[in-house]
């Protein structure tokens, strides 16, 4: 048996959905909520405004964030590796809670940023107890986030060969990414920087 998605999740899935392909300015209250199929009084009743909804969603990434430190850090491969190999757009729900509060930036939610600053902060402590190198930790985390980057701006994973049906490849003058070929950089990284 499947479980019954709530309104207040049909409301947040729904937020998340207009932020990645609208913006901030196309999730209006009332947008939420009929993309939902919810009433606005119903969106009201569990957020009771739109910084309300905000919250909503940043509580949502903090809690996905927390299971993805929990992974990371018995990874029997190593927090770098595990950060590098997850920085691969997957289009997960967490992958799309990142998207969603990075469209909120640029509406310069302070709230927003703080978040990002906090999720940074703490893959780096995984990243630095497992590497044990300041400089070479930051130059991993760099090389993740560029990953996801590239994936965030040309609409496709790193490393997709193969495309699915119906989904074309956009040549930006961009390789498709070897993962397993940065992956053993990273062990390399990892193994220097322990040495």
């Amino acid at each position: 048996m499947t479980k019954q998605t709530s309104a207040r999740e049909r409301v947040l899935a729904a937020y998340v959905d207009l932020l990645i392909s609208d913006g901030p300015q196309a999730a209006t209250l009332d947008a939420v909520a009929a993309s939902a199929g919810v009433s606005k009084g119903g969106l009201l009743y569990h957020f009771k405004s739109k910084e309300a909804l905000v919250e909503g969603l940043l509580a949502q990434l903090r809690e996905y964030a927390e299971q993805d430190f929990a992974a990371m850090d018995i990874d029997p491969e190593g927090c770098a590796s595990y950060y590098v190999r997850t920085s691969v757009f997957g289009g997960t729900v967490f992958d799309r809670c990142i998207v969603a509060a990075q469209r909120l930036i640029q509406s310069d939610e302070d709230s927003v940023q703080q978040a990002f600053v906090d999720l940074h902060a703490r893959w780096f402590e995984l990243i630095l107890r497992d590497i044990g190198d300041p400089a070479v930790a930051r130059a991993i985390m760099l090389l993740g986030d560029g990953l996801y980057y590239n994936a965030a701006l040309f609409g496709f994973p790193a490393g997709v060969k193969n495309f699915p049906s119906g989904v074309q490849k956009q040549d930006h003058g961009q390789e498709n990414v070897d993962l397993d070929s940065l992956l053993s950089i990273v062990a390399k990284m990892r193994s220097d920087a322990r040495s």
